[in-house]
């Protein structure tokens, strides 16, 4: 018998206590100071409890490494029969241009064809869907530069591409900066809307020093009427806020804007927090970014400070959010991205892409889908075969099953490859989320 190498076993932070988990198996426990040394005892060799072992054996912790590999095997067979059957993202950029400036923009370096486009394109778009993802189960995301542009030729091509939306008996989500929704709403109303993604970066005196017009201009007021407006028609809105050092300070100010705006109270209503960080190009102030775990840290002193931000966000922390809500673990995560296998991009150029972190950057083209049908199936085939089987890091790493080997497109540009990893600090966003949901305010 030897210790599982899925084991992920740590203090948990600003606790005596301790956690170990496996994904594997499915077994999650909080170890006692007592227990978690007779584990260390037992990882050393040195453990004669004979009784604890057999504990540890009953809940898959220690392990008979054939039985190990076969439950792998199993496991790993059971992630890509059901990610055969999971609904596919399908991503249209109707433009690459923005009335927005943002401070932080990864797209504003992209070269930008000057075609336009036209319904053609749009039901070659939905011919290809039709063909190549029968039988799926699917929805479309209208993503950008700023598809909800204010002009009567963009509004008649977002009102088109809404309506073959629906004619295929799909859905569709809108990610926009906001601006332009009451413009937008009797387009929107009528539309089969699954979600409309809205980035807010915090409160008014934060929110308008980022996320401003070309040319200046205020931008909170007039995204947080549109907001009210969602709702108010019944339009499920994600609140996202993008995160770094200059504005993380303002988020229990901004939970409580919207928790006074009674947006939080809707059912039609969710948040999530991105990460500020380098995708494609450096930023012009790199120091303002946090690591991914020092943003999490970071999240966790304002929550105990505040803890009405939780009633706005509640971070993952990895799995321990979803394992302190369900009383479970989810799957082994065997691959964390879901390019060419649950999410592709495609644009009104007709190019097509692996997904919304590559989709309008040059070379990153896996062929087009207008005017005519071209792949590049060894490029597709090198981003369908990458997980955690094929990088050769993940293999040994104890991490493997939460961290799913990270994003490939940060992992080719940080590596040079897509077959290399975009490490996740799994091991530490669960100490901060045993702490969390466990040990100081128990979900």
């Amino acid at each position: 018998m030897i210790y599982s190498k899925y084991n992920i076993f740590s203090k948990i932070k600003d606790s005596k206590n301790y956690f170990i988990l496996n994904l594997l198996n499915g077994n999650a426990d909080i170890l006692e100071p007592g227990e978690a040394s007779l584990l260390e005892h037992y990882r050393k060799g040195t453990l004669t409890d004979h009784e604890f072992i057999n504990v540890l054996s009953e809940k898959g912790y220690v392990v008979d490494e054939k039985e190990e590999k076969k439950l792998y095997r199993k496991k790993y067979l059971d992630f890509l029969d059901s990610r055969d059957e999971d609904e596919i993202q399908l991503f249209f950029v109707p433009n690459y241009t923005c009335n927005f400036a943002c401070s932080y923009c990864y797209q504003d370096e992209y070269a930008y064809p000057k075609n336009q486009l036209t319904t053609e394109i749009i039901d070659r778009f939905f011919d290809y869907v039709h063909r190549e993802f029968a039988g799926r189960r699917k929805y479309i995301t209208i993503f950008g530069g700023e598809p909800l542009l204010s002009s009567p030729r963009q509004k008649e091509m977002i009102s088109y591409l809404l309506e073959k939306t629906n004619e295929a008996g799909l859905q569709a989500c809108i990610v926009t900066n906001g601006f332009t929704l009451n413009e937008y709403m009797d387009i929107l109303k009528e539309a089969p809307i699954r979600e409309i993604q809205v980035t807010m970066d915090g409160p008014a005196t934060v929110h308008d020093t980022r996320r401003f017009l070309k040319g200046g201009g205020k931008t909170f007021a007039q995204i947080a009427e549109g907001i009210d407006a969602c709702l108010k028609n019944y339009l499920p809105v994600n609140l996202r806020m993008v995160v770094d050092k200059e504005n993380i300070e303002s988020l229990p100010e901004f939970a409580r804007f919207a928790i006074e705006k009674g947006w939080t109270n809707s059912a039609f209503f969710k948040t999530q927090l991105g990460r500020n960080y380098e995708l494609h190009h450096c930023q012009t102030t790199p120091d303002k970014l946090f690591s991914r775990i020092s943003m999490y840290e970071k999240l966790f002193e304002l929550i105990d400070k505040y803890p009405e931000i939780e009633e706005f966000h509640k971070p993952a922390y990895s799995v321990t959010k979803f394992l302190a809500e369900n009383g479970n673990l989810p799957d082994p995560l065997f691959d964390a991205c879901p390019a060419t296998k649950t999410e592709w991009a495609f644009d009104y150029t007709g190019q097509i892409y692996s997904c919304t972190a590559t989709v309008g950057k040059e070379g990153e083209s896996l062929g087009q889908f207008y005017p005519e049908v071209k792949k590049n199936m060894n490029r597709i085939n090198e981003w369908e075969e990458r997980d955690v089987t094929s990088i050769p890091q993940c293999r040994d790493c104890s991490l493997q099953l939460a961290c799913g080997g990270g994003c490939g497109s940060v992992a080719l540009n940080n590596n040079g490859t897509i077959g290399s990893t975009d490490c996740r600090p799994v091991d530490k966003l669960m100490e901060l989320g045993f702490a969390a949901y466990f040990e100081q305010h128990p979900v």
